[in-house]
């Protein structure tokens, strides 16, 4: 008997000395000052001219001295950003992992992985799911921080998965930011299938939690300084605080706040997509 308690003490001393070899091995996560998901609209009412302007404008900005000052300008001098891009419920497509950008050199690597040949568009619209799937890439990413953020660029709204202010809920309960760039940008074709007043609807239904800002494009050649003017709000400072830079004045835009009218429609959406399906049906 004796013997067996030996024997059973020291597998329990042996476990637990694996067990802290094996913790000490992983790496301990990263400080970062933000953690930014990038979640890009790729649904079938981006046209290809469109994808590769949206495209270029994130490449661009990652290389833009004022981004890199704002990142550096942080506690730590380093964030860490991921690339999405999503469409309909359940299709998201991670286009560059999670990366720590600290300097001109990593936001040059950031910005070479993104210059790649762009994916076909998919069907739908599901920011919902955008939310949901970027609230997720949160867990266990190596690194940590006191600030996460999904930024949701799209021209449309929520038309596919679960309404679009329950994903906003779950993830603002669970810390997260969320910022806005609605592209109030859509051709003549997809202009029945659009609301009307898209900021609006991003200022109501998606942008949401701490800080929470977007900023609307009304036109393509806006959209360069809109994600530059974006990058830098996210990445520097307190995050409660509009930064004014020297933008150019011909541009106008403006970074609006998240607003909260109890009498807007954030299934506005939902309901175009059922009334054309009915029209089409009825053609």
């Amino acid at each position: 008997m004796a013997s067996q308690q030996k024997a059973s003490g020291g597998f329990l001393l042996l476990a637990a000395s694996l067990a802290s070899s094996i913790a000490c091995a992983q790496p301990s996560p990263v400080d970062v000052d933000v953690e930014l998901v990038l979640a890009v609209d790729a649904s079938r009412s981006m046209e290809p001219f469109e994808q590769k302007i949206q495209r270029d404008g994130y490449i661009a900005a990652l290389r833009h001295k004022e981004v890199i000052d704002a990142i550096r300008e942080g506690v730590h001098g380093r964030v860490a950003i991921t690339y999405v891009e999503w469409a309909g419920a359940g299709v998201q497509r991670i286009i560059v992992p999670w990366t720590l950008v600290d300097g001109v050199e990593s936001a040059e690597r950031l910005a070479s992985a993104l210059d790649q040949p762009i994916p076909s568009t998919q069907s739908r619209t599901s920011i919902s799911g955008a939310i949901d799937f970027g609230a997720t890439l949160f867990d266990n990413n190596a690194f940590r921080s006191s600030r996460h953020v999904i930024d949701i660029s799209g021209d449309g709204a929520n038309n596919h998965g679960r309404p679009v202010v329950e994903a906003r809920e779950e993830a603002i309960a669970k810390g997260v930011t969320i910022n806005g760039l609605p592209l109030m940008t859509q051709s003549d074709f997809y202009s029945d299938w659009a609301v009307s007043d898209l900021d609006a609807y991003y200022g109501n239904c998606v942008i949401g939690g701490r800080g929470a800002f977007m900023v609307p494009v009304t036109s393509w050649e806006q959209f360069p300084e809109a994600v530059r003017r974006k990058l830098v709000q996210e990445l520097a400072g307190d995050p409660g605080i509009i930064r004014h830079a020297e933008w150019s004045p011909r541009a106008k835009l403006p970074v609006v706040l998240a607003q909260a009218k109890k009498d807007y429609d954030c299934l506005s959406g939902e309901r175009i997509w059922q009334r054309r399906m009915q029209d089409w049906e009825t053609r």
